[in-house]
């Protein structure tokens, strides 16, 4: 709903910083276990929408919460508003697979990812919030000489850019994934690379720590607020129609993941964007069987261990376009496929719980961290299957971007004129297609 109004005078901000649920260390826990655990108050408060804001940020998902969270503390901006339409926690972040990596091939891609990883690395300090980063290994098989052509000349990339890439014979495959059936008979698995640094993370935490650390920093967290309109004066941005009212903000940023099109159109914008459901696994727990991240070169597929023991995995989008948070049987019988084949003694397990996410797929399959046609409007999505990886960069350089106006240097290829001017960042070569990226 595209509508039309007169700026209101917005108030200053309110208190720089607030306290939220305090410092939490080893001391603390045993304190508050010989106190009856009542000392502890809520991670994040839970804000009342104010009538103006200086950044609304619309949606509360990883990339919402972690440019909200940069925002305050790497540029002093703390007159923000993150708006979810509901909990904390239930969008995107928290209906993926877990997985974080910056095996790449274009060196503006490595660039970008590997910077993100390097935050993975000490994000646990910085939100002072466990969020279980696990840097067990990303390990991508190969089965066809031609692919293991393809993914060395991507080790080598990554290794001139001073990134971890290590080549695994057959037999190094096999002693660090003993479950792997190297003769199976569809792919017989012929190597692999392994990034080291490449692991999981606790996806609930992610959004859990950076809602408590950018609350705690200033942020307004406003939960149960779905946008319902984009509101404009002429050819700029005032602010946003919501549930919870009107909300006037100098600078409204899009991070809805796969809901970033039907945000857009509220502005009157049309995206290159397409979205499409993204299924995931989990199975029962069993006892530790796999400590590294498992890709399938023959197909999309990737599985990797909970700490709980269930083995989750993931695959390829349903492949029609979709809002809706549920797969088909079809995808789900050939993720299924792909695992047995691979993994033979998965077929002896239960899958305890399904889930979907509305991915956000570019014509190039890359994202989109730019300023829209609509001045004060900025957009952080288009992330397809790499949304989750991309959370700590995706934050850094979108607040570089509301903060100063310009893109962050290793986010400058993101922009939304690169489509227009036939400059696409196209990883896969899969051409402008976004169901095949």
């Amino acid at each position: 709903m595209l509508i039309q109004r007169v700026p209101e005078p917005q108030p200053k901000s309110a208190d720089p910083r607030r306290v939220s649920s305090g410092s939490y260390s080893l001391w603390r826990l045993l304190r508050e276990g010989l106190n009856g655990q009542r000392g502890w108050s809520r991670a994040w408060a839970k804000a009342v929408p104010r009538p103006g804001y200086r950044v609304v940020i619309v949606g509360g998902g990883g990339h919402g919460l972690a440019t909200a969270f940069y925002l305050a503390t790497k540029h002093g901006i703390t007159d923000v508003a993150v708006l979810e339409k509901g909990p904390i926690g239930l969008g995107n972040v928290g209906r993926n697979t877990t997985l974080i990596r910056s095996n790449y091939f274009h060196p503006e891609n490595i660039r970008f990812y590997e910077f993100s990883l390097k935050l993975w690395e000490g994000l646990e300090r910085e939100l002072n919030f466990n969020t279980m980063v696990s840097q067990r290994g990303t390990l991508n098989l190969f089965h066809t000489e031609a692919q293991r052509d393809l993914f060395t000349r991507r080790a080598n990339q990554m290794r001139v850019l001073g990134v971890d890439a290590e080549a695994l014979s057959r037999e190094a495959v096999k002693a660090l994934v003993p479950l792997i059936d190297l003769d199976n008979g569809r792919y017989p698995v012929l190597g692999g690379f392994l990034q080291p640094r490449g692991g999981t993370v606790r996806h609930d935490a992610v959004a859990w720590g950076y809602a408590r650390a950018a609350s705690e920093a200033g942020v307004d967290i406003v939960e149960h607020c779905e946008v319902t309109g984009i509101v404009r004066n002429g050819g700029r941005v005032t602010g946003v129609e919501s549930t919870r009212g009107f909300i006037a903000a100098d600078t409204v940023c899009l991070a809805v993941a796969g809901h970033s099109s039907r945000l857009a159109a509220m502005a009157g914008l049309k995206l290159p964007i397409e979205s499409h459901v993204l299924q995931a696994f989990v199975t029962e727990g069993i006892k530790p069987v796999l400590d590294t991240v498992v890709t399938y070169g023959a197909g999309h597929f990737y599985v990797s261990q909970s700490d709980k023991g269930g083995l989750v995995f993931g695959g390829d989008i349903d492949g029609y376009n979709s809002y809706a948070q549920r797969g088909t049987l079809p995808m789900a019988e050939e993720v299924a496929a792909a695992a047995v084949t691979l993994l033979p003694g998965v077929a002896r397990l239960k899958v305890l719980r399904q889930w979907g996410g509305v991915m956000d797929m570019t014509m190039d399959g890359s994202p989109i961290i730019s300023k829209l046609p609509v001045d004060g409007l900025i957009m952080n999505g288009g992330w397809c299957y790499g949304g989750f990886k991309a959370i700590p960069a995706g934050g850094v350089t979108t607040a570089h971007l509301i903060a100063h106006g310009a893109p962050h240097p290793l986010a400058a290829h993101f922009g939304l004129g690169r489509f227009a001017a036939g400059r696409t960042v196209d990883e896969r070569g899969a051409g402008p297609f976004p169901y095949a990226h």
